[in-house]
């Protein structure tokens, strides 16, 4: 049975995947806001945005599979079927859905064994750090924050990895909602309220500033603030939900939480 051997990837994550897969060879195109791997940078054509896409570069590649994430590349997907594409987008929001996603992604290249060997090292990086978070003394409350204008609160992947490191995810209620403007923290004073031990940003695409975020009316009230326990965790490792979620993104998460612990 032939598979695709001409894959354009409109997010890093499955572009990750296939690297780690081995299986970069059958990459033609990549997101330009692909990091990761640095190597695909240099090797692949850039020809998307996340919410755009240059559809000409992409027919002249002459892909057989387009992979793509979410509904918000569902008119990107809509062009290229109707341009006789065959185009798969991906849902996944939380960690055993990214690994699924990672096994359905080797079924479809015909490489289910290369799918299992990567999700098995997902998953004992995993069982590692939930073997350190059990040496924990105490469980820090977490404030995950996404962005900053307006204030949007960790998405489901992350409050899991929060989770997993060890800490608890402040706005628990609002992970679950996979749309951002459904996790937007109107009232500021509530994170104020929820007193999190420990402050994460992660705003995608800008640089976390965590004195403008101490600053904040009435937020020298949060213990975060008070114990300067104000940390940024770089987008490409955490809020993609693929490989480097599950690897870099968590180990970071596990390296602020135990690092609060310990002082």
């Amino acid at each position: 049975m032939p598979y695709p051997q001409r894959i354009v990837c409109l997010t890093e994550e499955t572009t990750e995947a296939l690297y780690l897969m081995g299986e970069q060879d059958r990459i033609v195109g990549i997101s330009g806001f692909t990091v990761r791997p640095p190597r695909a940078r240099k090797e692949k054509p850039k020809v998307s945005a996340f919410t755009s896409a240059k559809i000409d570069k992409i027919m002249a590649l002459q892909p057989d599979l387009v992979l793509g994430f979410s509904d918000l590349q569902a008119d990107i997907a809509a062009d290229l079927v109707r341009l006789g594409i065959e185009v798969h987008l991906f849902n996944q929001r939380s960690v055993s859905e990214i690994l699924r996603m990672i096994n359905v992604l080797a079924g479809m290249i015909g490489e289910p064994e290369k799918g299992d060997r990567l999700v098995a090292d997902l998953q004992k990086n995993i069982e590692i750090i939930t073997i350190n978070t059990s040496k924990l003394e105490n469980k820090p409350k977490v404030f995950f924050e996404e962005w900053d204008e307006p204030l949007i609160s960790g998405i489901r992947w992350v409050s899991e990895l929060i989770e997993i490191a060890g800490g608890e995810d402040c706005f628990p209620e609002l992970a679950s909602e996979s749309l951002a403007k459904n996790r937007i923290i109107a009232d500021p004073s509530s994170v104020i309220e929820r007193q999190p031990d420990i402050i994460i940003g992660s705003w995608c695409g800008k640089k976390f500033q965590p004195a403008r975020v101490a600053a904040r009316p009435g937020w020298e009230a949060i213990p975060a603030v008070q114990t300067g326990s104000l940390y940024e965790v770089k987008s490409p490792i955490i809020l993609q939900p693929g490989p480097a979620a599950l690897l870099d993104g968590v180990n970071k998460l596990s390296e602020i939480i135990g690092q609060w612990d310990q002082s």
